[in-house]
C-alpha cells in the first residue's frame, strides 16, 4: 500500500503529465490546421496498437504494449519533440535518458523503476513488445500525411526514400500492413510526387 507521501507523488506527477498536452509534434491531425500534441499521438497509437494486435507475427503481450506506448513519449516534457528523419545524435539520446530518469523520479521508488523501465525498453527495443510498439508509433505520422496532403514532409523536405527505410521497421511484426502501407506511399509519390522527390534530391541513381 501507498503511503500518503507517495500518493501525492503519483498526483503531483499525474498533474505534471498535463506538460505532454503542450508538446507539439511536426504532423498535424487529419483535417485541422494545427500540430497534434504528444499526448493525443500516444491516445492514438495505443489504439491502433490494441486493433493490429491479432496481425502481429512476433508473440506479444498487447498489455505491456500499451505501457510501453503510454510511456515512451513521457521524457518529451524534458527535450520536446524530434522528427524522426534527422536522425538521434548521442546527445539527444543523453538528453533523452536524462529527462526520462527526473520525471520518472519524481514517483515513489516502485513505480519510477516501473516507468522508467518501459521507456527503456521501448528505446532498446530488444522485446518482442518494443519492436511491435516502435512499428504502430512509426505508422501513424505515414497515414496522417497521406490523408493532409504530406504536410509534414513537405515542410520538413522528407524524401521518398527516407520514408520507405526509416519506416521500413514495421514490416518486421507486421509485414501485410507493411506492404500495404508502403503500397500506399509510393502510389502518393506516384500521382503527386512533391518537388524534393526527384532522383537526384533522393540521393539514388
Amino acid at each position: 500500500m501507498m503511503t500518503s507521501t507517495q500518493i501525492q507523488q503519483v498526483f503531483q506527477f499525474g498533474v505534471m503529465l498535463d506538460k505532454l498536452k503542450a508538446i507539439t509534434r511536426k504532423t498535424k491531425p487529419v483535417g485541422l490546421d494545427r500540430y497534434e500534441n504528444s499526448a493525443e499521438h500516444s491516445w492514438q497509437i495505443c489504439v491502433m496498437a490494441c486493433l493490429f494486435a491479432s496481425e502481429s507475427k512476433l508473440q506479444i503481450d498487447i498489455g505491456r504494449v500499451v505501457e510501453l506506448l503510454l510511456v515512451h513519449d513521457i521524457p518529451e516534457i524534458e527535450v520536446g519533440d524530434q522528427i524522426v528523419y534527422a536522425g538521434k545524435s548521442a546527445a539527444q539520446a543523453d538528453a533523452e535518458r536524462e529527462g526520462a530518469l527526473r520525471l520518472f523520479n519524481t514517483l515513489p521508488e516502485t513505480q519510477a523503476q516501473w516507468a522508467f523501465a518501459r521507456w527503456e525498453e521501448f528505446e532498446t527495443r530488444q522485446s518482442n513488445e518494443a519492436i511491435f510498439a516502435y512499428a504502430i508509433d512509426r505508422m501513424m505520422p505515414i497515414l496522417q500525411n497521406l490523408q493532409n496532403g504530406a504536410n509534414s514532409w513537405r515542410e520538413n523536405n522528407v524524401a521518398l526514400q527516407q520514408i520507405l527505410t526509416f519506416n521500413a521497421p514495421i514490416g518486421v511484426p507486421l509485414p501485410a500492413v507493411w506492404v500495404e502501407l508502403s503500397a500506399m506511399v509510393q502510389r502518393f509519390a506516384d500521382a503527386s510526387p512533391l518537388p524534393h522527390w526527384h532522383t537526384s534530391a533522393m540521393g539514388i541513381s
